[in-house]
């Protein structure tokens, strides 16, 4: 019976994904581990150092369908050790053969070589996602380049953007998490067979050669040394995952507050029959947008419990070790939540550029003030134009006045800018700066980059 979300029948998918949860399974665990076996027996009997004989019956028994999980989980209880009971059952499986399984390695050669490989198989799943995310943006970042909409600092109106721009904001974001990927999987997709301390002592002066020719029939890079205890490739990628979940948080957290009832700009999908409330029928709350944001506090969290596994004492402790055991599934899966949420509500976003005008033109005004502050400052020079400005603005605000109005109530003002000179200033629609442009140099650089 599942006792963590990751798990529980009815509150599993919305923590993680089946296909990353597959991925972290004991049914995959296990094969990884007897891949790393079966590799090992290959390279071995082809170096000579086992019978290629024992080699061919260890490779060909090396499969999960072979082995009862639940026995191995009851021996592992027993015998208090999480891999000779897996290394007994293939024994056994391989008859008189069986005596050259494991042969050399230790067990943290086979867990950490089996958690890499796991590793390399999320990664996929986790580039896969965050390409077709690009694609939406891109799409939604076109199509809204130049649809204007309020700009928010410290949570309050400031100047115009477009809803075009906001968006290529992340995507810019998300092509860096893409690039910072590649570039740390040759660092990070490292496999190690070294033996107990990582001198490959048992293999004699063919370790190296072991070792090689062992990660090359799994697809993985070989070290340059055993790194047992350098646990920095988990923590690199780790630190990875961290960042596209702070962007993935971040867009949940903003979309949120976006679909508030008085800002209306956004609405995350809406199927017939969701319900937002159990007592409040008219709800139709940010459910996508919440799960969106709530699972990056989580994925900080086991992040740094990885970032502690880095303290390893002398060649190798399982104190710091076990901890990656516990958060790296939990990390991937819960970014797999969160990057399927993403595409899905990018493909049903619902956005609402009448509404995004409306709350362009909500203080009457006033979110141009910066714009009237530089054409009164080519006569009256910046700052005495912005003490003018100020007081004009506040008087606006306080006494719940129209900008313009104040505007053209004012002498200084208007010996400058003429009436229509200021209904021209105060369109928010012509204030956009260089926003569009910059969706499209985004865009074209992205297309140049190939990287999608």
């Amino acid at each position: 019976m599942a006792s963590h979300v990751i798990d529980m029948i009815m509150l599993k998918n919305n923590f993680g994904t089946s296909e990353m949860r597959k991925i972290w399974s004991d049914e995959n665990r296990l094969q990884k581990h007897l891949d790393v076996e079966a590799a090992l027996a290959q390279a071995e009997g082809e170096l000579g150092i086992i019978p290629r004989e024992a080699a061919d019956t260890i490779a060909g028994h090396a499969d999960v369908g072979m082995f009862d999980i639940e026995e191995l989980a009851l021996e592992m209880q027993r015998v208090k050790h999480s891999l000779t009971p897996t290394i007994g059952a293939l024994q056994k499986l391989c008859g008189k053969n069986g005596e050259y399984v494991h042969y050399g390695v230790t067990t943290q050669d086979v867990v950490d070589t089996g958690a890499i490989l796991q590793l390399k198989e999320a990664n996929k799943i986790i580039v896969r996602e965050l390409k077709d995310i690009c694609r939406e943006l891109i799409s939604l970042a076109k199509k809204y380049r130049d649809t204007p909409m309020v700009g928010r600092t410290h949570g309050m109106q400031a100047l115009p953007t477009t809803f075009g721009f906001k968006l290529t904001v992340v995507l810019s974001e998300i092509v860096r998490h893409l690039e910072r990927l590649k570039q740390a999987e040759p660092r990070v997709f490292v496999g190690v067979i070294a033996g107990a301390v990582g001198t490959y002592a048992s293999f004699g002066d063919k370790g190296t050669e072991v070792e090689k020719l062992t990660l090359e029939k799994l697809g993985l890079n070989v070290p340059e040394i055993c790194w047992h205890s350098s646990r920095d490739r988990i923590s690199e990628y780790a630190d990875i995952i961290e960042l596209i979940s702070g962007t993935l948080g971040k867009v949940g957290n903003e979309f949120y507050n976006l679909m508030r009832t008085e800002i209306n700009e956004i609405e995350e999908p809406f199927s017939k029959g969701k319900i937002g409330s159990s007592t409040m029928p008219q709800k139709r709350n940010p459910a996508a947008f919440e799960g969106l944001a709530s699972l990056t506090r989580p994925i900080f969290h086991s992040v740094s419990l990885i970032h502690e596994s880095l303290i390893v004492e002398h060649e190798r402790d399982a104190v710091s070790w076990r901890a990656e055991w516990i958060a790296l599934p939990e990390i991937c899966i819960y970014i797999s939540s969160q990057l399927a949420v993403m595409k899905s509500v990018l493909k049903g976003l619902v956005v609402k550029p009448e509404n995004m005008l409306k709350n362009l033109n909500i203080q009457g005004g006033l979110i141009l003030s910066e714009r009237i502050l530089f054409a009164l400052g080519k006569k009256l020079g910046k700052q005495t134009a912005h003490h003018l400005v100020y007081r004009l603005a506040m008087d606006a605000f306080e006494n719940k006045k129209q900008f313009r109005d104040v505007l053209i109530g004012d002498e200084k003002v208007m010996s400058i800018l003429s009436e229509h000179e200021i209904d021209k200033l105060l369109n928010p629609k012509t204030y956009l700066g260089l926003a569009p442009q910059k969706v499209d140099q985004v865009l074209s650089n992205i297309e140049k980059s190939g990287i999608l």
